[in-house]
């Protein structure tokens, strides 16, 4: 930017693509000494300038760190000198920031679990209810007094089929509970089909390669999908994922990505409806973005709840229970058919921004007599660089480290 030389030109007088050394620039690609020289030369540099980047960038991550814990008053206007003089206790902060992050998203996951998931309240009630039974049971042994035999063995017989039926109750619950990263036998049926294309990676291939593919076909060759619910949802998940892929070929989509990746600017060229490019670009893999930075995707109906969740490391979603109001998902359905654009970062989480974009359509499915129904999607992308007016949001109130948040609607557990 000193020099006033534009990223694509560097690249051409190095003999890269644009795209190349937009990943070397944001630390995505390993950089050789003769490339390095490359661009010193180009740039009419000392290369010796570059050999700071893995400092300032562990800078970052203190600064990160000290972002979530602001509490402690750390000395945040001499991270690089804490990054230059001590790299490894500055390695070991970030490392310990990185696990914190990950043990909380464990915390939501379980948190969201424990206080809405109906099969884990329902498979408690079991438990606790098997509990009471042979309780009651072994007291009235303890101290009945005599008893006839015939009603001894019947008591016996009720006590041993009790503990079985706690026994069975309560390895289902610690498989159950044991099952982090997807749905576990009792789940419901948006359940079974998230875990379905979490293992197809948000892609159905088939339809891919051949829109006009079977659909019936497709979900034959589903095992993960065991209830008539989850199939019934999937073949409507997979009847719009079609009539998207015909509207918008793959060929198509990343041939314009390599020109931008700014959703509003591909409906435009496409003629679409910001909803059809929202779904493709959650299709694409990250290994076919110029940055490296999939798509996440959510969607909810009228009522908030949420009808799609594609999530992201950095942004998990709620499994059950509500999600943060400030979300622009929500927004956006105060203003239909108009786009919400935002930088948001997850409260406790600040490893990265996210660019979002949220759109509501309104229908009118039995007609201008029949009531009207609205839904909303909202994309968002990890983004590289840090935004001053970025929103701070949450997954929801149990699990967000806000602690003066006007929407707040129980005590979150990092109070």
């Amino acid at each position: 930017m000193e020099k006033d030389i534009k990223q694509a030109e560097l690249a051409q007088r190095c003999s890269i693509s644009a795209s190349y050394l937009n990943l070397i620039e944001h630390n995505r690609r390993k950089i050789g000494g003769g490339l390095l020289l490359k661009i010193a030369q180009a740039l009419d540099v000392d290369p010796a300038m570059f050999s700071e980047t893995a400092e300032v960038e562990l800078a970052r991550s203190l600064e990160a760190a000290a972002s979530a814990f602001s509490f402690t008053n750390p000395e945040r206007d001499r991270a690089q000198e804490l990054a230059g003089r001590f790299p490894g206790w500055a390695r070991l902060i970030f490392a310990q920031q990185a696990e914190l992050g990950r043990l909380q998203q464990v915390v939501e996951r379980l948190g969201d679990r424990l206080t809405h998931d109906p099969f884990l309240s329902a498979s408690m009630h079991n438990v606790l209810s098997s509990v009471t039974a042979i309780r009651s049971a072994s007291a009235i042994l303890a101290n009945g007094g005599e008893i006839e035999p015939e009603w001894e063995a019947r008591f016996h017989r009720n006590i041993f089929e009790d503990s079985q039926r706690l026994t069975d109750a309560t390895e289902t619950l610690v498989r159950y509970l044991d099952n982090e990263n997807g749905p576990a036998e009792g789940s419901l049926p948006q359940d079974e089909l998230d875990a379905w294309l979490a293992n197809q990676g948000w892609r159905i291939e088939a339809l891919e390669r051949e829109p006009a593919a079977q659909l019936d076909t497709i979900l034959d060759a589903a095992d993960d999908l065991t209830t008539a619910a989850a199939r019934d949802i999937a073949a409507s998940f997979l009847r719009r994922y079609q009539d998207d892929v015909r509207l918008l070929p793959e060929a198509s989509l990343l041939s314009a990505l390599s020109e931008t990746q700014d959703a509003l600017q591909l409906a435009a060229n496409f003629a679409l409806p910001l909803p059809v490019i929202f779904r493709r670009l959650a299709t694409v893999s990250k290994d076919s973005l110029p940055e490296g930075n999939p798509f996440g995707l959510v969607a909810c109906d009228g009522s908030g709840t949420l009808t799609v969740r594609k999530p992201l490391p950095e942004f998990t979603l709620p499994r059950y229970g509500a999600c943060c109001p400030f979300w622009p998902l929500f927004q956006s359905l105060q203003t239909p058919l108009t786009p919400v654009m935002q930088i948001v970062a997850l409260s406790g989480q600040d490893k990265a921004d996210f660019r979002t974009i949220a759109f509501a359509e309104k229908s009118y499915p039995l007609g201008w007599d029949g009531p009207a129904t609205l839904q909303a999607w909202m994309l968002f992308q990890p983004v590289i660089e840090p935004d001053a007016s970025r929103l701070r949001v949450g997954i929801s109130c149990r699990v967000c480290a806000e602690q003066n948040c006007v929407a707040r609607r129980e005590p979150s557990v990092f109070a």
